[in-house]
């Protein structure tokens, strides 16, 4: 059963923040216990294959199942696509790394082709498939679209080449629904388990065997993958029965079974953790001694239809918490920021009104003229399948939604102290009103499930001090991004030429000089963090060539620490709270590499005063690319720069090896 962020189609279950949510917490611990979390739901239902992680790649801002997945950069996706798989399996529940590979827009996506380099493909689109193989994933879902003009379902390259040759899979591969093409080909070339929506499989297999172009033994080892699974997780005993009717949850056969448990906890925890405070000039936030608050936007209130009021989520209507598509589950409940900002507000005294339309811009000014603050809430959404609004799927373009620019523009014309809270899929331009200096403040609050509005009030009242920090880099337009979804196709099969390579987000912004509005990993907080004491030791040579070739292992290569980099964090401010710091390497100009790539992170919880010493360890995987003539990992030879960074930007310390 689906998704990423709970039980689909099911009553009494949590809705977790999105993957983009946990992603920009940069908090390995939260990563894991959402994943711990969400596999004790889906085995409380009785569910044995929960399909998710998503871990395909931001590789074009608009894309729809972006907030699915962790991200623009392939090795924080990859530490999320870990800590999650490895949290849900600790439950018992098999999870599922999709959708391999390339599937990264909704527009055309069975009916295209990824045109993908060997380097480009281990480098990045691979990556967080082999950090699940890594966490030991049961299984692995292909997707949709050809890669290289090839069904990736029917892929040797993919499947029995990279994955199950070079990283070791030894679960096994099933197919998205519908895509399955064929029988002995996507058999030979690894797929194990076909979605019960094809015909290529049962009988037809049968017959496969039977006229003798699919030998027995593949037969045997599908199910030895299939059943290795199954024992891995323990699901051969003592394993819950389904207890939910997917179709209809007031069949008798549904038992309602409740299995939140205390989750809502984490889930608040998560949605602070992850909202990213963008802006904060003459320390609007967090919001203290106040007599008026004005809360404008339909995204602040509650959905008029109820939390669940479009199917799978297909519509835009009050705080948006999740995209749309096969990738939502049913609300239980879900927090409307204006509530929670009402309730938090009586505490102290604080009047609050409100104008929760998109469109009445004399509403929304008069609202706000006179209050001490105003709070303006604007949406971007994006999801799977669906048309909502002229957005199929994918999105159209990176603006708010509903006229968001002018209700912005309107409210900071008569209120001097105007805060904009994002609830987005994804970046958002925001040129037309980011330098207006009555827009004081900005938090990203991105997608963060059920417990949105006290999520989102936890920062605005400063009862968490913000350290999420974006996944994704915020450009001045959607030009300045490499790649874009393609809503158009000349031909019955559309080629998508991945011609940027390597540099994707980031990358692309730091080798091509574009300056962006808020770059990856940036993001502020309530106190100041300050750097010193770098020491780097330790050598990436030595130990011989990358293993290469069917049943090798790259463990020692993967895993192994070769290098060891230390410094400190101090919090020279006055409150507590987490800093991030990022460790990027830069690989000499010969390798043709972007200027830095990201191979290490934390979450450090500093008091005031306090000096925290910090360790992030490379392997040699880390400091090497992918050699496409030698088919090997290789470190090259030349200096390569080591920096830690409050973001990929704001680099505080630099050394080499």
């Amino acid at each position: 059963m689906d998704s990423p962020v709970g039980v689909r189609l099911a009553s009494n279950v949590s809705v977790f923040p999105a993957a983009i949510n946990v992603a920009a917490t940069f908090n390995r611990t939260l990563m894991r216990q959402r994943g711990e979390a969400m596999g004790a739901e889906f085995r409380g239902k009785g569910v044995n294959v929960a399909l998710g992680p998503m871990m395909n790649l931001m590789r074009a801002p608009a894309a729809g199942r972006n907030w699915e997945g962790f991200g623009g950069d392939a090795y924080l996706s990859g530490e999320g696509a870990y800590e999650t798989i490895i949290g849900m399996q600790s439950q018992g529940v098999q999870a599922t790394a999709k959708h391999i590979i390339n599937n990264e827009q909704e527009h055309f996506r069975t009916s295209e082709t990824s045109e993908v380099d060997d380097r480009t493909q281990h480098e990045l689109y691979a990556l967080p498939f082999l950090r699940s193989v890594q966490a030991g994933v049961a299984s692995v879902m292909c997707s949709y679209n050809q890669v290289n003009g090839t069904y990736a379902c029917e892929n040797d390259k993919v499947l029995n080449g990279i994955l199950k040759g070079e990283f070791g899979f030894q679960g096994y591969v099933v197919s998205d629904w519908g895509a399955t093409h064929s029988t002995a080909p996507a058999v030979l070339a690894g797929l194990d388990m076909s979605m019960p929506d094809s015909s290529s499989f049962g009988t037809r297999l049968v017959a496969a065997v039977r006229n003798g172009s699919v030998p027995q033994s593949r037969i045997d080892d599908m199910a030895v993958r299939i059943l290795a699974a199954w024992y891995l997780l323990g699901q051969d005993e003592g394993y819950p029965a389904v207890n939910f009717d997917s179709r209809n949850n007031s069949s008798p056969n549904d038992q309602r079974v409740d299995v939140q448990g205390d989750h809502k906890v984490i889930i608040r925890e998560i949605g602070a953790a992850s909202t990213v405070l963008l802006k904060n000039a003459d320390n609007t936030l967090p919001l203290k001694n106040l007599k008026s608050i004005a809360v404008i936007g339909n995204g602040a209130a509650a959905p008029s239809r109820g939390p669940n009021g479009f199917p799978n989520r297909a519509g835009n209507d009050g705080v948006l918490a999740m995209g749309w598509g096969s990738g939502t589950a049913d609300f239980p409940y879900l927090i409307a920021p204006v509530d929670a900002i009402t309730a938090r507000a009586a505490q102290d005294g604080t009047q609050v009104s409100s104008s929760l339309t998109d469109t009445n811009l004399a509403a929304a000014a008069a609202a706000s003229a006179g209050k001490d603050v105003a709070l303006v809430f604007v949406t971007a959404d994006s999801g799977e399948i669906a048309n909502v609004e002229g957005n199929r799927a994918d999105r159209n373009d990176l603006q708010a939604w509903h006229g968001g620019d002018a209700l912005v523009q309107q409210v900071a014309k008569v209120n001097a102290h105007t805060i904009v809270v994002v609830n987005s899929v994804g970046p958002i331009v925001m040129e037309a009103w980011i330098d207006h200096p009555n827009v004081t403040a900005v938090v990203w609050s991105g997608l963060p499930g059920q417990e949105a509005g006290n999520s989102v009030t936890d920062i605005l009242f400063g009862a968490y001090n913000p350290s999420g920090r974006l996944p994704y880099t915020i450009g001045k337009s959607i030009t300045d991004y490499p790649a874009q979804v393609i809503y158009t196709s000349p031909t019955p099969i559309l080629k998508i030429p991945y011609t940027e390579g390597i540099f994707v987000d980031y990358r692309h912004f730091d080798a091509a000089g574009i300056a962006p509005r808020f770059e990856f990993g940036f993001g502020l907080s309530f106190t100041t963090f300050a750097y010193s004491a770098l020491a780097i030791s330790g050598s990436p040579h030595g130990g011989g060539e990358a293993p290469t070739g069917p049943g090798s292992s790259l463990d020692p290569w993967l895993h192994t620490p070769v290098v060891t980099v230390d410094f400190t964090v101090e919090n020279t401010g006055t409150v507590a709270g987490h800093e991030i710091p990022q460790l990027y390497v830069s690989l000499p100009a010969s390798t043709n590499s972007p200027p830095r790539i990201l191979k290490g992170f934390d979450s450090v919880f500093v008091a005031p005063g306090e000096v925290r010493k910090v360790t992030l360890q490379l392997s040699r995987f880390d400091l090497s690319i992918w050699d496409v003539v030698g088919q090997r990992w290789q470190v090259p030879s030349g200096e390569i720069g080591i920096s830690i960074g409050a973001s990929s930007r704001d680099i505080r310390l630099s050394g080499s090896l």
